[in-house]
This record gives C-alpha cells, sequence and structure tokens, in this order.
C-alpha cells in the first residue's frame, strides 16, 4: 500500500517542519482541540444538563431547542428548565395558571413579584446581559406563547457565526493537516469532511425547526465534525512530534 504518492515524497511534510513551525502548528491545535472540550461542555450545561431533571434524551433536547415545545409556552418551558431552580413548585403552578387563563394584563401583577425575584438578577436592562430582560409585561408576554423553538432570528445570527467561526477554525486545522504523509485520497477526505459536517449540522438546524425528525442530523453532524477535528489533530501531533523517519525504501508494503 502506498502511504504517499511518487511526486510527493520530496514535499514539505509534518515530520520534516522546522521546529519553530512545529511549535506554532502544536499551539495552535492544542488550543482548538481545548476550546472544542469548552464548547462540548458549554453545550452540555446549557443545552442538555436543564432538561436532565425532565429526563429528556439528546435528541429530545435538540427537538425542544429547535422546533419548541409546542404544547406549553417558552416561558413554562425555561421555568421546567435552566430556571427552574429559581422558582418552587408552587410559584410554578401560579406561573402556569396565569398563562393557562389567557396571561393578560391585568392579572399580571400576581406573577411579577415571582418573575422579579426569580428572574431580574439576570433578565433585566440594567444588568446589560445580552438575555431577553424580563421585568414587565411587554417584556414577558412575547413568551406566554406556544414555544415554537429558536426564532428565524436567532438561527440566521447563530447560524452565520457557526458558519464563519468553524469555516476559519477547519480551514487553519486542516492546512496543517495538508502537510500529512497519509496518503493524498484519505488526506483529501480528512480535509472534505468537516465542511461537509458543518453543513449537515447547521442545516439540520433549521429542518429539525420545521420537522423534529432532523435531529438526529443535527447530532449526527456534531459527532462527524468532533471525530473529523480529533483526527486531524491527533495525526498532525503524531507526525510531527513522535513519527519516525522513513529509511530508504520506506512508504510502501
Amino acid at each position: 500500500m502506498h502511504l504517499s504518492n511518487p511526486g510527493e515524497k520530496s514535499r514539505l511534510n509534518l515530520r520534516t517542519l522546522p521546529f519553530p513551525l512545529k511549535v506554532l502548528a502544536t499551539c495552535f491545535l492544542l488550543t482548538m482541540g481545548i476550546g472544542y472540550l469548552f464548547g462540548l461542555a458549554y453545550l452540555y450545561l446549557v443545552d442538555l444538563e436543564p432538561h436532565a431533571d425532565q429526563r429528556l434524551s439528546l435528541v429530545e433536547a435538540v427537538i425542544s431547542k429547535y422546533y419548541g415545545k409546542r404544547g406549553g409556552s417558552r416561558l413554562e418551558a425555561a421555568l421546567a428548565g435552566a430556571m427552574g431552580e429559581y422558582v418552587t413548585q408552587a410559584e410554578k403552578k401560579q406561573i402556569a395558571q396565569w398563562i393557562k387563563e389567557g396571561a393578560g394584563e391585568a392579572e399580571f401583577v400576581n406573577v411579577q413579584p415571582i418573575l422579579n425575584q426569580a428572574c431580574a438578577t439576570c433578565h433585566s436592562r440594567e444588568t446589560g446581559m445580552p438575555i431577553p430582560p424580563l421585568t414587565t409585561y411587554r417584556e414577558v408576554s412575547p413568551y406566554t406563547a406556544v414555544d415554537l423553538g429558536q426564532s428565524i432570528k436567532s438561527l440566521v445570527r447563530v447560524s452565520h457565526i457557526h458558519l464563519f467561526g468553524m469555516s476559519f477554525i477547519f480551514l487553519l486545522t486542516s492546512f496543517i493537516f495538508a502537510f500529512s504523509e497519509i496518503s493524498s485520497p484519505i488526506r483529501s477526505a480528512l480535509i472534505g469532511i468537516p465542511f461537509i459536517a458543518i453543513w449537515v449540522d447547521i442545516g439540520s438546524w433549521w429542518f429539525t425547526k420545521y420537522e423534529p425528525a432532523f435531529a438526529y442530523t443535527v447530532i449526527g453532524g456534531g459527532v462527524l465534525m468532533g471525530v473529523a477535528l480529533a483526527i486531524q489533530i491527533g495525526v498532525s501531533l503524531f507526525e510531527m512530534w513522535l513519527a519516525r523517519p522513513k529509511g530508504k525504501g520506506e512508504g510502501e508494503t
């Protein structure tokens, strides 16, 4: 089996990179790997752990995020999930009853003290935090409607950020990996796969908003992206620091 094409034997590779470039590439790859792990941790803490009390699976959590919980409001979903620890069961029932009865402005005075106590610490204009304020009826009422998941505006914002960000990350990790001594067809596939995974992952956010079954492709795209990044980083670091120099005639079996 040919590990490299004949025309590639004299090309620059990771094993023969100058030492300063090896250090630069290594620092970048390790930083990207650690950053990706923190991204997974953030995803778990924000999107998955809040659903643990409701015993939702990973697929159900993805559906809840993009498709929504169409049997209830977004405020109820938040109080049952991430914000649940800040209110008592009795307070949850009181807010749910207010929503069930139409979430009228006149009756808002009955639940406003609960929201001010439980939510205003973060959800207010005074904090300057990039989260919606929940202190007045006008601010709260949009979240008493049926939960339809992330809005189109939110999806557009998050999609363009991830498309630009992930593309630049894989541009640089793939550029480093391109100097690997793995055979050209395999190397080319491992360079293209991460970008396909990005398209599948982010594209599936939009499809899941209208069809919950696409939650599986959201997860599949994310897994494929992580595996591709791990392979690029692992192979690149191995060839730079651990691979032994090839002897004469080595490279064919």
